[in-house]
């Protein structure tokens, strides 16, 4: 691959063709074969250019208003120009972000895509990601007209493009087999700095946003606490400023890390705390930046198990620590200079003989007891362990922590925001502005002493869940006591966001949220003093 050109889609898989999947303790062995030719998808080649080539294939035109057509269609045929003028005259064409029209049999070209821009920011890419998504099944080439877009816009949306590029159909070899390739030629007028910034930090993004979406759609015969940890290492081999470090059971047990050990006993899979730290050049010092992620590759329920509708979807009960090691790995790829730390709690909650049950008491790796009223409420117990080893091991300068973790988020905010509680405002600023630059945006919830009057127990230091209809927020509160009050901590509960149905920019299964946004904020986070937090009630 030449320096001016970049792969839009990333291969959905890394691995063989045919996965010999070992499963621990005695259990039967499974084999789960995947024909080659369904293994890769050929990727769409992104080159930019002064000028559009031949008229042929998809002709892309992304515009905000009316007067843009003039600007992007300068070099088109006059009778194109008019016809597509008048196409988004009748249409009542409104602009805006991901609103899309398709003209065909216009000129010489076979088809003729048109997006609107919106306003904001966080729209290019969001605009792109809708265009990758409506070409994903689309051989032909395809020409974007970006001319008098600024070089950061076209960036972003050449991005978009290779994330709506994504596909999880992974296991139906047919449709794989017949995957599009077209090449993609982005006009602009400032090339040099556009393909500057998409080779420096869109295609990485591209390639970790594939990588998240993968993990959790696979399914949990698949992607386990092990394997889990395999994929991770695959995706970091090689990248200068990685450090990895994986902890097994021994290892735990020895810390005394009875949270996420009483999660993971009743699976034939072990447990594992995976933590990648990626230090890069120029990295401010004080410490660093810690993402800990919710990594339950396969949620039963346990012993409060769950209702047989829906259960299939649990697989992506690990979206948390898929996201933040995602994260890191776009900042690491592009070399970003930060110095940012994943840590994924990785655990399988299945209802077997050595399950925890309701009513017994766990120890964490701080020596809080916990009583469990529900096994369900297990995410909360992972991030317990994985909180406190953060703290004592890494001296972070902040730490924000992703789970999937409550029902009762969505009830809240529906499917337009994902929840975010902390203690310290600085912080909670700083996250809701990323939101904002990506598009993935929070609603701030409450914490408040009332919460922790609701987790309280009569027989240990508190309970993993309680009656109280504040789920979301007696949820983070529990969290939030594994995290000393005077260090910089965020919770995010991206339950009711983390994968949805088939959307305008997104395959059915993982949505990969909140890997941009926690990309976007490690790169702009500004250090906050260490003190007690007083905001979030």
């Amino acid at each position: 691959m030449t320096p001016r050109t970049r792969s839009l889609a990333v291969s959905a898989f890394t691995l063989l063709s045919t996965l010999t999947l070992s499963v621990p303790n005695g259990a039967v062995a499974q084999t789960l074969s995947r024909p080659a030719e369904a293994v890769a998808i050929s990727p769409r080649q992104v080159t930019f250019s002064n000028s559009a080539g031949e008229a042929r294939g998809v002709l892309v035109l992304p515009l905000s208003r009316a007067g843009d057509l003039a600007v992007r269609g300068a070099g088109l045929a006059e009778g194109t120009q008019q016809a597509v003028e008048r196409a988004l005259s009748s249409a009542a064409f409104g602009y805006g972000a991901r609103q899309t029209l398709t003209l065909r049999g216009i000129g010489e070209w076979d088809r003729i895509l048109i997006v609107g821009l919106g306003s904001s920011n966080a729209d290019p890419q969001w605009s792109g990601a809708v265009v990758g998504r409506a070409l994903v099944n689309d051989p032909d080439p395809v020409t974007v007209l970006a001319g008098g877009l600024p070089f950061d816009s076209v960036a972003a949306f050449a991005t978009g493009m290779g994330i709506g590029h994504y596909r999880s159909d992974l296991y139906q070899a047919g449709r794989r087999a017949a995957a599009p390739g077209g090449p993609v030629t982005i006009v602009s007028d400032e090339t040099d700095a556009a393909r500057s910034i998409f080779e420096g930090r869109g295609a990485s993004l591209i390639e970790a946003m594939a990588w998240a979406r993968d993990v959790s759609n696979e399914p949990a015969n698949v992607v386990y606490p092990e394997t889990f940890v395999e994929r991770a290492r695959t995706a970091f081999a090689g990248i200068p400023g990685v450090r990895i470090e994986v902890l097994d059971v021994p290892a735990m047990e020895r810390l005394g890390m009875g949270a996420l050990l009483g999660v993971g006993q009743g699976s034939e899979r072990p447990p594992r705390l995976l933590v990648v730290r990626y230090s890069g050049e120029g990295a401010p010092e004080g410490g660093p930046i810690a993402l800990v992620g919710n990594g339950i590759t396969f949620d039963t329920g346990g012993i409060s198990i769950k209702p047989a509708a829906g259960m299939g979807n649990m697989k992506m009960d690990m979206s948390g620590a898929a996201a933040v090691t995602a994260a890191v790995l776009a900042l690491a790829r592009s070399g970003a200079p930060v110095d940012v730390v994943a840590v994924a709690a990785l655990a399988e909650n299945m209802p077997d003989g050595r399950a925890i049950r309701p009513g017994d008491v766990l120890s964490a790796m701080n020596g809080k007891t916990i009583e469990i009223i529900n096994t369900d409420a297990e995410g909360r117990l992972v991030l317990a362990d994985a909180l406190v080893w953060t703290e004592r091991n890494l001296q972070p300068a902040v730490v924000v922590d992703v789970a999937t973790l409550t029902g009762s988020v969505g009830g809240a905010l529906g499917d337009d925001y994902a929840g975010l509680f902390s203690r310290h405002d600085s912080l909670a600023d700083q996250l809701e502005a990323a939101g904002r630059a990506t598009g993935e945006q929070l609603w701030r919830l409450p914490l408040n002493a009332s919460h922790g009057a609701d987790m309280s127990s009569t027989i240990a230091d508190l309970k993993n869940t309680s009656d109280a209809g504040a789920g979301a927020s007696t949820g983070a509160w529990f969290i939030g006591e594994f995290v000393s009050r005077d260090i910089p901590w965020a919770h995010l509960d991206i339950a009711n966001m983390a994968w949805s149905g088939s959307g305008d920019w997104s395959a059915p299964g993982s949505a990969g949220f909140s890997v941009r946004l926690l990309e976007q904020f490690v790169r702009d986070w500004r250090p906050i003093a260490r003190e007690p937090g007083n905001g979030g009630g």
